[in-house]
């Protein structure tokens, strides 16, 4: 793993946000019950009648209280990202960027800030499931000393619009349908795939989804750009354009369509356990920050536009520069309260951070206060003890719904005498957040800036990027999603559309999905960047689940000695069997069944390990036995297979075993087994 990685390490102490929680964190167990105001309650099961068969009476204030407040205790959810996870962790910076930002958490190598984080969905309702192909989203709230920061990610560097005013055609195009409230967490219907064809700045992001990109294999595992262009300012005054993204320490993986399916019917709360039991188990989660910079003097540099969120910036022209790492170390206690009630906000800047002119990003400054605002219910949202920052802050609100804080002055106006005119402004000296003077002349117009409008060059470049296996999934992607479109015409657009990126792609996609291939002419192009495919990303066996497929009389020591390979490498296993309990081995040890085969689906694993063994109905132990290791090899997964397990994984002619590790007469087993883990994915079996 990295040097700079922090496996298994326990947060020492209690950060200062957690220290501001604790106020709010009440422990309720072992405590007697009493109403919110403190009455002892001596009875929850009844309500208040006339004689046992009479009615109820108003005067049962406990039952009002308890039944009012379950009525009113779910608020509107989130428009977009309505599902979502996340938790609690640290940002350390690496090395003082003081020569392009004066923002205060990245001017002293080793200074840790604490945050908050929400992974999310973006179609889907918050009763949708965690793998459906979709956008994903990640918030990151940091506390720092200056106010809080928040910054937003995508799992995609390129936005489906250029302009803000087209966001609600996009997600009312994306969402269900008004009549019958279908499809959920999809889209894979003409309504979505309609607007793709008519606007065609979305083919870029909508590429990128249907692509291995869209399907991720964990939150833990997700890589994410800031998309919109921001400003670095420094102490001096100058500033420079800046795009973050977010890499994780454990490489970028994903899952197979069909794994995404399935696991959204057997577990549709997939990512969410996922990231939850690493932070639990002590794994924490690792994402390490880095920025791409371009001086102002060189905006028109490029042949594409930096200020186009529907296109990316390549590492490969404008470096990205590692400058720290968020570890995520904390789950939360309470969902509602921490993670349904956190509020992220673009314009959530400290000083040494600005915004460009970028559309999107000037829509997004105003659109989010006002969606946080109407969600929580209040313009106080900012008290809730989720969104408090850490500094002080003082201003001239009293009033409002859930105002939480005690203001105890009386005067709340500027200018004002009687309290000697504060809260008071800063002063020209101190170092505050200043809008960057930045130069700006037009006509006022509506309009998109001409250099906005080559869609075709950079999803050309992605496609080529892809390796052939990349390009196979993503084919499958549209010719999926496609293939659910009712409307011929909307398909036959979408091809259409599609001959602008590769006719190969569009031929072979409208093949698939019964319309004529397109008549656009062909254009390639040679430019490939490494950055946009998976292929060279890192690979750890660390974290993944492995499923020990077992029964009695299995080879004590064998086992035994590859379970502690296993542990040793950090993966997390899972011992499956035909019942809970216990098996036992040759000598008599016993290992602890942790799922059954009825409980559990290959689906949920990343690797399988093949002990076998007998069982009281060894027919159906078999048939299990056989499924789970099918699956695996169909989704070309590592297996490894025990000595007593040899029956299960036999060499054909319609197989190669490639990735397929045996122990019997390999002394190197449990070295080899972990390796093959680590390498994920063996594509070229047979």
């Amino acid at each position: 793993m990295d040097s700079k990685s922090s496996k298994n390490q326990k947060p020492v102490g209690q950060n200062p946000k957690q220290d501001q929680l604790d106020q709010f964190r009440v422990q309720n167990t072992g405590k007697q019950m009493t109403t919110n105001e403190g009455r002892v309650i001596p009875n929850d099961e009844q309500t208040l009648k006339a004689g046992v068969r009479g009615p109820s009476l108003h005067e049962d204030y406990w039952f009002l209280e308890k039944m009012s407040h379950f009525n009113h205790e779910e608020i509107p959810e989130r428009v977009v990202h309505a599902r979502g996870y996340g938790a609690y962790g640290e940002f350390e910076c690496y090395q003082s960027m003081s020569h392009v930002t004066r923002a205060g958490f990245l001017q002293e190598p080793g200074k840790k800030t604490p945050l908050i984080c929400r992974f999310s969905t973006v179609q889907g309702p918050k009763g949708s499931y965690d793998t459906a192909r979709d956008l994903r989203c990640l918030g990151v709230k940091l506390y720092t000393d200056e106010g809080n920061y928040d910054l937003t990610t995508i799992a995609m560097p390129v936005l489906i619009i250029q302009d803000p005013m087209k966001f609600p055609d996009s997600m009312h195009a994306y969402q269900n349908k008004q009549d019958d409230g279908i499809p959920t967490a999809s889209g894979a219907h003409d309504r979505f795939w309609d607007f793709v064809a008519n606007n065609p700045e979305s083919i870029h992001m909508v590429t990128w989804i249907m692509s291995d990109r869209g399907i991720i294999r964990s939150y833990r595992m997700m890589e994410s750009w800031s998309i919109n262009t921001y400003l670095f300012i420094n102490g001096e005054g100058v500033a420079t354009f800046v795009r973050f993204v977010w890499k994780p320490v454990l490489g970028v993986h994903s899952l197979l369509q069909e794994e995404a399916l399935k696991i959204g019917g057997l577990d549709p709360d997939f990512h969410r356990k996922d990231l939850r039991e690493a932070i639990d188990r002590g794994a924490y989660p690792e994402y390490e920050l880095g920025v791409q910079l371009i001086p102002m003097e060189d905006e028109f540099k490029y042949d594409f536009d930096v200020l186009d969120p529907a296109k990316f910036w390549p590492e490969e022209l404008i470096p990205v520069q590692i400058i720290g790492k968020m570890t995520l170390n904390r789950n939360v206690d309470n969902y509602f309260a921490e993670l349904e009630q956190v509020a992220f906000n673009p314009a959530n800047v400290v000083p040494g951070i600005g915004f460009s002119n970028d559309p999107v990003l000037q829509g997004r400054l105003l659109a989010y206060r006002d969606t946080q605002q109407y969600r929580l219910g209040s313009a106080n949202y900012e008290q809730l003890p989720v969104n408090r920052p850490l500094c002080p802050f003082h201003n001239n609100t009293r009033r409002g719904v859930m105002r939480m804080r005690i203001d105890v002055d009386q005067v709340n106006y500027h200018n004002n005498s009687l309290a000697n005119n504060t809260p008071y402004t800063a002063p020209p000296e101190e170092e505050i957040f200043i809008h960057y003077p930045r130069k700006v002349e037009g006509h006022i117009i509506r309009g998109r800036s001409p250099s906005f409008n080559d869609f075709f060059s950079q999803p050309r470049i992605f496609w080529n990027s892809l390796t052939p296996v990349e390009k196979q999934h993503t084919i499958e992607g549209f010719s999926y999603q496609l293939g659910k479109v009712k409307s011929e015409s909307v398909r036959q657009q979408n091809v259409d559309l599609l001959v602008n990126v590769d006719k190969e792609l569009a031929n072979i996609i409208a093949d698939n999905i019964g319309v004529n291939r397109p008549s656009g002419t062909n254009v390639t192009v040679s430019t490939k960047f490494s950055s946009l495919s998976q292929e060279s990303t890192p690979r750890y066996a660390y974290s993944l689940k492995v499923g020990v497929l077992i029964g009695n009389g299995f080879n004590s020591s064998e086992v035994t000695s590859a379970l502690r390979a296993l542990q040793e490498a950090g993966t997390f296993v899972v011992i499956i069997s035909e019942k809970l309990g216990t098996v036992t081995g040759d000598d008599g040890t016993k290992l602890k069944v942790d799922e059954t085969f009825l409980t559990f689906s290959p689906y949920l694993l990343d690797s399988i390990y093949v002990v076998g063994g007998s069982h009281r109905n060894q027919a159906k132990f078999n048939y299990e036995v056989t499924y789970f290791t099918q699956v695996a090899y169909k989704h070309y997964k590592p297996i490894g297979i025990a000595s007593t397990g040899q029956s299960f994984m036999q060499a054909t002619d319609d197989n190669n075993l490639v990735g397929v590790v045996f122990a019997a007469n390999n002394p190197n087993f449990g070295e080899d087994f972990v390796t093959a883990i680590a390498q994920q994915r063996f594509w070229n079996r047979k």
